[in-house]
C-alpha cells in the first residue's frame, strides 16, 4: 500500500523543473511535483530505462477517487441500453460469467505487467481492472459507497487482525 506523503518522505522539484516553470500558473506548477515514500523509493519503482515516474501530489487537486464514482454512474447508466453502441452495455448484456471472466483477464494482465516490472503498461491495466471491477459491481448491483463504506470500517485495522476476524468457512 503506498503511504501518505508526509514532509519527511515527499520530494521535492528539481531546481532545474523550478526554473522552467517559474512563468507558469500555480497549477502548472502543482503537475510537476511529485511524492514517493523517499527519493530512493521512487527511482528504485520507477526508474525503468533511464526514466522516472513523477506522481502528483493528493492536494494538488490532480488525483481525485471521485473519477471512480463518475465512472460507475456512467456503467450505470449503460445498464439496459444498446449493446451495439456502448463496450459497458455489451459486457453486461452478455451476463455475470462474461463480467467475471472479463475481470479476471484483465486481473491477470495486471499481474503480468507488474512482475514484468513496466510501470505504464501496468498502470493502463491497472485502469482496465477498475474499469472491469465496476462493470462487474454494476452487474451485481453493489455500489461504490458500500465498498468505500467497507474499507472506511476497516481503516486503522491491521490486515492480519481483520482477517482473523472473519469467520471460517
Amino acid at each position: 500500500m503506498a503511504k501518505t506523503p508526509t514532509k519527511k518522505n515527499v520530494t521535492k522539484e528539481a531546481p532545474a523543473k523550478k526554473q522552467r516553470t517559474s512563468g507558469k500558473s500555480d497549477a502548472t506548477r502543482k503537475r510537476a511535483d511529485v511524492t514517493a515514500s523517499s527519493p530512493a523509493d521512487l527511482k528504485k519503482r520507477n526508474n525503468r530505462g533511464g526514466r522516472q515516474v513523477a506522481f502528483p501530489k493528493p492536494e494538488s487537486g490532480l488525483i481525485d477517487a471521485s473519477v471512480l464514482d463518475r465512472l460507475f454512474d456512467v456503467v450505470l447508466s449503460r445498464r439496459g441500453t444498446d449493446p451495439s453502441t456502448s463496450h459497458s452495455a455489451r459486457l453486461l448484456s452478455r451476463g455475470t460469467s462474461k463480467v467475471a471472466q472479463k475481470f479476471g483477464e484483465e486481473a491477470v494482465e495486471c499481474l503480468i505487467e507488474a512482475v514484468a516490472g513496466r510501470t505504464q503498461e501496468l498502470i493502463g491495466e491497472s485502469a482496465d481492472v477498475l474499469y472491469h471491477l465496476i462493470v462487474l459491481w454494476v452487474d451485481a448491483g453493489v455500489t461504490p459507497a458500500e465498498v468505500w463504506a467497507e474499507l472506511q470500517r476497516r481503516e486503522g485495522t491491521s490486515g492480519i487482525a481483520e482477517k482473523a476476524s472473519r469467520p471460517r468457512q
